[in-house]
């Protein structure tokens, strides 16, 4: 019945802003367990016992991950119901981060770095394409800004206060804080993002044709360009 009042919402052309805001958290969150890292490398080398060139690849490992996983595990979860699938991926945000925050070994925690980067792979490759399914066609373009928009005020703003807290309280507490976020947010998404089936057999359309689509490669390209610059130089300001 919720789901029905959801749809009608969506029919009549209102921005559902309760939704809407969860999926900026969303993207906020991704982008704060990729990244924090990167504001707490002198405190996360120090504790782990290694030099802080190393500890960078904390960054690299999730970043890696989640490229290698996007695709196949895209692919296979597409059939599940959307909103079990971004709940999950959240719940599992909260338990890397709970685990990070708790580690005291580097190699364990490279190897939770790579658990939440294919987090973060199924994440992204949902995030937009719900966004844009939760409102009329001619509101998709001022939805999809809404959420990309968690992904901007996360490296400004949270990232910069994740360093403040860790400078405070440790780095353990700024992961710790984050992993609670990401728990309640579970919640938040469960109350108020609608939930949209899987998508059928019939309806997939296979990963070569859309490749094949003019335009497609080279978006890819320059995406991928400047994300990995991005990544470089970010993680060791």
């Amino acid at each position: 019945m919720v789901d029905g009042v959801r749809e009608s919402v969506r029919q009549a052309g209102r921005m559902p802003w309760p939704g809407l805001l969860a999926l900026f958290a969303a993207a906020f969150t991704a982008v704060m367990t990729e990244l924090l890292p990167a504001g707490l490398l002198p405190q996360m080398s120090a504790a782990l016992g290694v030099p802080e060139g190393r500890a960078g690849f904390l960054v690299t490992a999730y970043a890696v991950a989640s490229f290698l996983a996007a695709i196949p595990l895209t692919a296979l979860l597409r059939r599940f119901a959307r909103r079990r699938v971004l709940s999950g991926t959240l719940a599992g945000f909260a338990a890397c981060n709970a685990a990070t925050a708790l580690s005291s070994s580097y190699a364990v925690t490279f190897g939770i770095r790579v658990l939440a980067g294919t987090m973060g792979g199924i994440l992204w490759a949902m995030l937009v394409g719900y966004a844009a399914r939760m409102v009329p066609a001619e509101r998709r373009g001022r939805a999809i800004a809404i959420v990309s928009a968690g992904i901007t005020v996360a490296l400004c703003a949270g990232i910069p206060a994740g360093a403040a807290l860790a400078g405070a309280f440790g780095w353990r507490a700024a992961f710790g804080v984050l992993a609670v976020a990401a728990a309640v947010l579970v919640g938040w998404v469960r109350a108020t993002v609608p939930g949209f089936p899987g998508e059928t057999a019939a309806g997939r359309v296979p990963l070569r044709r859309v490749a094949a689509v003019p335009g497609v490669a080279t978006v890819l390209g320059v995406t991928a360009l400047v994300l990995m610059g991005h990544q470089a130089v970010y993680t060791y300001l």
